[in-house]
């Protein structure tokens, strides 16, 4: 495999580990925006493995899926759509109250445990 999307790899399971620190510190909006910025990660590392080039400077998850062609399962691609949703709510928040009572800990243990399945399935398409 090529250096850089080893590299997106690489960066996909630091932020997923990211995610587990901040849910476990109780930061769990944080932790549902870090469980965002693995799988975009994993999915331009995916991205520049398959097509051979950069990918595109994009946070839309849905859209990577689409332009590498791949199609997850249809409880993940739900979820997904449900990830690639919240990103911008978690990324620039309008009201850090209303995130907090939105993002329980079990909601967000919920995604934690989503995203790290996702992860494995796309590292697994490699």
């Amino acid at each position: 495999m090529d250096k850089r999307p080893q590299e997106w790899i690489r960066q996909a399971d630091y932020d997923i580990d990211t995610a587990e620190f901040m849910f476990n510190g109780g930061r769990y909006f944080y932790a549902v925006f870090m469980c965002h910025l693995s799988i975009e990660k994993a999915l331009k590392g995916l991205y520049q493995a398959r097509l051979n080039e950069a990918p595109p400077k994009v946070h839309n998850l849905v859209y990577l899926l689409n332009k590498i062609g791949i199609k997850p399962a249809e409880a993940m691609g739900k979820f997904l759509i449900k990830l690639n949703e919240v990103n911008i709510v978690t990324r620039y928040p309008e009201d850090i109250d209303k995130l907090q009572r939105d993002f329980t800990q079990s909601v967000v243990k919920d995604i934690l445990s989503k995203s790290k399945e996702a992860l494995a399935w796309i590292k697994a398409q490699l």
